[in-house]
């Protein structure tokens, strides 16, 4: 007899960023008495089995969306929309099977549009209500909301004052579910000494996933600074040294926690999951945005009009200008836990 309602959680696999501030949320599920069943693919997969070994989890067809060297991330999504709308319907279709297969109570979809049903709830967890492109930008929200309208919720993960992403989260009409939740990282704070002059996270789609790892260990390999980078390969066990740089394929959630709190600087994306981390453990960084995702370079933009971070385009990457130009930001400054009332949130899978 099944005693606890069993939620799947199911992050998109663009990046691991996604299944990364899942995590948070997977925590408070257990908390709260709630059986937990991962679904996901790739490199998310191999994070979430490796953070929660005894969770049940579901390999779940990814929307396997290709990146491109030259083109805009809107003009680039724009050429495979065909292909991103008949992934949604396929996940649709698959997702009533899981609900069966593996008696789900609910779901908790982070940013996988075709992750609802009328048969249990259904939660759509995302950041980004705006979707920043050059053009068509009504058509670009309206398939958005389309979308979004059809779960029971949409949890935000931002404040609905002081917010974190800016327009991102808080454009001038929500949608009628939504909620904001706070921001919500996996990692928490504690004072620790330094042990690394720079850690340097790899992550992105190919091929500007491996271009920002090669430019960043030609630039600290030959430093006297230690260094230790992080390559975000979950499937892979790497773990090297190269003169005072120790290179890494991946770190759980407990070791990369503590390896920021040890670095003095961290040099990385400015996708939204690494800002709330960021910002959770107080951390100073040096932004580069992933080349055409306008989100990570508005978000990029936005810290360094707030003197808070220094970026730069990775087209234009100078390690050497770059960490001089970083000693004049502030970096994140330490701010109170955010308390959320998870109870309450989840009473709608009563």
């Amino acid at each position: 007899m099944k005693t606890k309602k069993r939620i799947l959680v199911a992050p998109l696999d663009w990046g691991i960023g996604h299944a990364t501030r899942c995590i948070p949320i997977i925590k408070e599920l257990k908390k709260n008495g709630y059986e937990v069943v991962l679904a996901a693919d790739n490199r998310p997969l191999h994070l979430l089995s490796k953070e929660f070994p005894k969770l049940e989890i579901i390999r779940f067809k990814g929307y396997n969306i290709k990146y491109s060297k030259y083109l805009s991330m809107p003009f680039n999504m724009l050429m495979q929309i065909p292909k991103l709308l008949w992934n949604i319907k396929s996940e649709t279709k698959e997702l009533d099977e899981i609900i069966s297969n593996y008696n789900i109570d609910g779901v908790i979809s982070d940013n996988r549009f075709g992750l609802f049903s009328s048969k249990i709830p259904c939660i759509f967890i995302t950041h980004q209500l705006e979707i920043i492109a050059p053009y068509l930008k009504k058509k670009i929200r309206d398939f958005n909301y389309s979308f979004i309208s059809k779960f029971d919720a949409c949890w935000i993960f931002d404040h609905e004052k002081n917010n974190l992403a800016g327009r991102l989260s808080k454009p001038n009409d929500l949608p009628k579910n939504s909620t904001y939740i706070g921001n919500h990282s996996r990692f928490s704070f504690s004072k620790t000494e330094k042990k690394y002059d720079f850690l340097a996270i790899v992550s992105g789609p190919e091929p500007q996933r491996t271009i920002l790892e090669n430019g960043l260990t030609k630039a600290l390999r030959n430093r006297h600074e230690k260094s230790l980078i992080l390559l975000g390969k979950p499937e892979q066990n790497i773990n090297k040294n190269i003169g005072n740089i120790t290179i890494k394929s991946h770190l759980d959630a407990t070791e990369l926690n503590q390896a920021i709190l040890q670095s003095k600087l961290i040099i990385c994306r400015s996708g939204y999951s690494t800002i709330m981390d960021l910002k959770k453990l107080g951390s100073k960084a040096f932004l580069i945005p992933t080349p055409g995702q306008t989100e990570q370079e508005y978000l990029a933009e936005k810290l360094e009009s707030k003197n808070i971070c220094y970026f730069q385009n990775q087209e234009k990457f100078d390690f050497e200008k770059g960490i001089a130009k970083c000693k004049a930001y502030s970096g994140f400054t330490l701010e109170k836990e955010d308390l959320v009332d998870w109870k309450e949130l989840f009473r709608i899978f009563s």
